[in-house]
């Protein structure tokens, strides 16, 4: 026995059956030839609902939310939506559903393989600098969907076109510098020339998309003169060797050569400023002894003959003599402390 939800006591009709067939005695009455094909009512409610389930999934339509939806009538864009669940015409419209936040990728120069192998393209890395040298480039391009519409169906084949572009903006790039900016310090500013470069080419076909970045993946002579580049590089890697180390030294020994140097001037400087404050110090006390001295003579006269008995007495052997008494004696002459030493000829003394 099969289990039926309904209230069999229940007298209402059901509303998904009603609609059923109110859609039937439509579809009869639009195609009454086709209903009578029909063998039996039960097979005629599966096709009425197989067909009404095929228009709603015609109609509705979701975008990712990392994807832009392009509608098509009749292969012809008429607008685009933003993610989320649309409706569109059944049969009339379709949908291109792009990435549009999707980092896309060029390889130009080199192709990678499945096993994740790189193999480079003669054919589009070797470049021709402004010195007249050979190098080959190797690029990636990454890029963005910026219009959807534009991306899908202004251009043929967009990747193709990128990569033809990239590969014709680096090398008017490549060929307006030197070779050893390429392969030295230039490299970022010739990511940064052929990006803007390339975006102003993809502007002016209107593919609708935005260069993200140009990465420089290898850039090296050809293999032929690799040998010769490289004692080239050597050689200058050596010259900037040697200009470093005698930079270094210079830098280490001109500051303590100036700082010696300021060291003496500051001396000198200080030595000279130490007499002249000596001399000026003595001259002012010399001017000030003059000027006292001018003012008591005899009293000065007196101080310095003092001063002068003071040192030079303590020097000498002293015989005092009363008055009187050397009036009666004769006068004292110590002529054995005036003998001259053995060997030795006294000054004054005759032959």
């Amino acid at each position: 026995m099969v289990w039926d939800p309904k209230d069999p006591w229940s007298k209402k009709s059901d509303p998904l059956e009603d609609a059923l067939k109110q859609a039937q005695s439509q579809f009869k009455n639009l195609m009454p030839s086709f209903g009578n094909l029909m063998p039996s009512s039960g097979f005629r409610n599966i096709v009425v609902a197989g067909f009404f389930i095929f228009l709603a999934w015609q109609c509705v339509f979701i975008i990712a939310p990392d994807e832009e939806g392009v509608v098509k009538r009749f292969g012809v864009p008429v607008r685009t939506v933003e993610p989320g669940p649309h409706v569109k015409i059944p049969l009339a419209e379709s949908v291109m559903q792009p990435k549009v936040q999707k980092l896309h990728r060029v390889e130009v120069g080199f192709r990678t393989d499945r096993q994740g192998r790189q193999q480079m393209l003669a054919q589009e890395a070797l470049m021709l600098t402004g010195d007249m040298n050979i190098l080959a480039v190797q690029f990636i391009v990454q890029y963005k969907i910026k219009e959807s519409s534009n991306y899908l169906f202004n251009v043929a084949d967009i990747t193709e076109t990128i990569g033809k572009a990239a590969e014709a903006s680096m090398r008017e790039v490549v060929g307006k510098g030197k070779i050893d900016e390429a392969l030295t310090t230039g490299k970022a500013q010739i990511q940064l020339d052929t990006q803007v470069l390339l975006q102003s080419l993809l502007d002016q076909y209107q593919g609708g998309v935005q260069v993200a970045a140009i990465q420089l993946q290898d850039v090296s002579p050809p293999e032929a003169v690799a040998a010769a580049f490289k004692d080239v590089t050597n050689a200058k890697e050596d010259r900037e060797k040697l200009i470093n180390q005698s930079q270094s030294y210079r830098n280490d020994i001109l500051p303590k050569a100036q700082g010696e140097a300021a060291q003496v001037v500051n001396q000198a400087k200080g030595n000279a400023q130490a007499r002249v404050d000596r001399a000026q110090g003595e001259a002012n006390r010399f001017v000030a002894t003059l000027k006292e001295y001018n003012q008591s003579k005899d009293i000065i006269s007196k101080r310095i003959y003092i001063e002068t008995m003071e040192e030079i007495l303590p020097n000498i052997e002293k015989i005092i003599i009363d008055g009187k008494a050397a009036e009666r004696m004769l006068p004292y002459l110590p002529l054995d402390r005036h003998k001259p030493r053995t060997g030795t000829t006294g000054e004054g003394q005759n032959p």
